[in-house]
């Protein structure tokens, strides 16, 4: 595919260390939007979270679609239901070709090991960019996207859409407003993985059905053996669903769920990256090609201002934080939740990032009531931020989990993976992006893309 912006990935980590790169303004490519002009969106993905989310949300809004790209013919029902003119494809990269000048954005939902470059072709062509999490498959990804987000001003956000939740943002309120003091230590817990994880990998090729263009699939990861075995109930070994246990392809449970269940505190103490990273629970996975059952990483955030370091505890696969004494009796630790202790109290989420938290003990929450509101709430939703900044009704930074914002989160998470895979502790230099006397992990820090999937600004 011709892309006259392409570099190749050495010159621009080189070039973009040094600043230079990225020098266009992307507001330039932008059309005014008239009363009789719409958006305009490619979908990249579209079974799963695109027909579940996406394409419902950006129609009602009222976009249209000149094209959309999946590598499962079998799963385009959710576009092709709704622009029966619109053209599919199984590889996005023809897409592109084809009818860039047709779109003005992409929604993307692809597997994880396929969002960055998805994502950087389409900013690339000055097409605003909507990506789901974990925003990158590695944490050099992340920074790129970074970088493009500060030089393109094009309008991005990440597709965590617990972020724009008054739940998620009521958790915040108290964090900041002292109600805890200082944090000490925060723990996080889930119930994933909910897909196949720590097991043998089938070697044995079996016959690609003809709806699955897989090498559009497989993209800028190693090619291997198409296997489908849906003895699960969640489908083929790889596609549809169970990708996310493979190191190659998805970022396991902390992949899933951590740019849900990290992002109140992230959000609300703003710490920049973590220097120390270490698993402490769960056996690291090496070389083998799936993340392993079950974990609990720590990461270490230095003090900032007035704020002391803190440790920030994730949980997956069934472990949990010790109870806190101050639940009521009965009340056990549900499947998933939040934990914050800090120096003056406790904050409790049961469930996921968008239930509103209450102080143990009771008691304490009843007389503190509801914090003085820190965080201003979301009047648009998740999807209509990013449509309106699409549109130029707000700024190209109005969607609030924008790859200012997402790009440095999703490199935390992606350095715990790391851990997962290589075990012990872990010193991180976010400025070099390298991790003192461990190659290994350092290794880590970025990939080889095939030939054909490596695309840069």
């Amino acid at each position: 595919m011709k892309n006259p912006n392409k570099l190749s990935r050495r010159t621009f980590l080189t070039a973009s260390a040094a600043g230079s790169v990225l020098t266009m303004d992307a507001r330039s490519y932008g059309r005014v939007f008239g009363a009789a002009e719409r958006l305009n969106v490619a979908y990249i993905g579209v079974g799963g979270i695109a027909g579940g989310q996406h394409i419902p949300q950006l129609q009602k809004l009222g976009a249209g679609c000149p094209a959309y790209a999946d590598a499962d013919s079998k799963r385009w029902g959710p576009a092709a239901d709704r622009w029966s003119d619109a053209k599919g494809y199984t590889d996005y990269r023809e897409m592109f070709d084809k009818h860039h000048k047709e779109f003005d954005a992409v929604m993307v939902g692809t597997p994880d090991h396929q969002h960055y470059p998805a994502t950087v072709l389409a900013m690339s062509m000055g097409k605003h960019a909507y990506t789901q999490k974990p925003l990158t498959h590695t944490p050099w990804e992340s920074r790129q996207l970074s970088i493009a987000q500060e030089k393109t001003k094009l309008a991005t956000q990440m597709g965590n859409q617990g972020h724009a939740t008054d739940g998620l943002r009521g958790t915040i309120d108290y964090i900041r407003s002292g109600a805890i003091g200082d944090l000490v230590e925060g723990h996080v817990w889930t119930n994933r993985p909910i897909w196949r994880q720590g097991m043998p990998v089938p070697k044995e090729a079996q016959k690609v059905p003809s709806n699955l263009d897989w090498e559009a699939w497989v993209g800028p990861a190693e090619m291997r053996p198409f296997h489908h075995d849906p003895a699960d109930g969640w489908g083929g070994f790889y596609h549809p669903f169970n990708w996310r246990g493979f190191w190659d392809f998805g970022c396991g449970a902390l992949g899933d769920m951590a740019c849900h269940n990290l992002d109140p505190i992230y959000w609300a103490l703003e710490p920049g990256y973590p220097t120390e990273i270490e698993l402490m629970d769960g056996e690291a996975f090496g070389d083998a090609p799936m993340y392993v059952k079950n974990t609990t990483v720590r990461f270490r955030f230095p003090a900032k201002g007035d704020r002391p370091a803190f440790d920030l505890y994730w949980h997956d696969g069934g472990n949990k934080p010790e109870r806190p004494e101050e639940l009521p009796k009965g009340e056990n630790l549900p499947d998933q939740g939040g934990l914050y202790i800090g120096t003056k109290g406790k904050l409790y989420a049961a469930g996921d990032s968008r239930n509103f938290p209450r102080l143990l003990p009771e008691a304490k929450h009843k007389e503190y009531g509801r914090p003085e509101q820190q965080i201003e709430r979301s009047a648009e939703g998740h999807h209509k931020e990013w449509y309106l900044a699409c549109t130029g009704e707000k700024p190209y930074d109005f969607p609030k989990c924008n790859f200012s914002y997402a790009a440095p989160f999703t490199e935390m998470v992606l350095l715990g993976c790391i851990a997962q895979r290589v075990g012990g502790k872990m010193e991180y230099d976010s400025k070099t992006m390298t991790f003192s006397d461990r190659d290994d992990a350092t290794a880590l820090i970025t990939k080889e893309y095939r030939e054909g999937w490596d695309f840069s600004l």
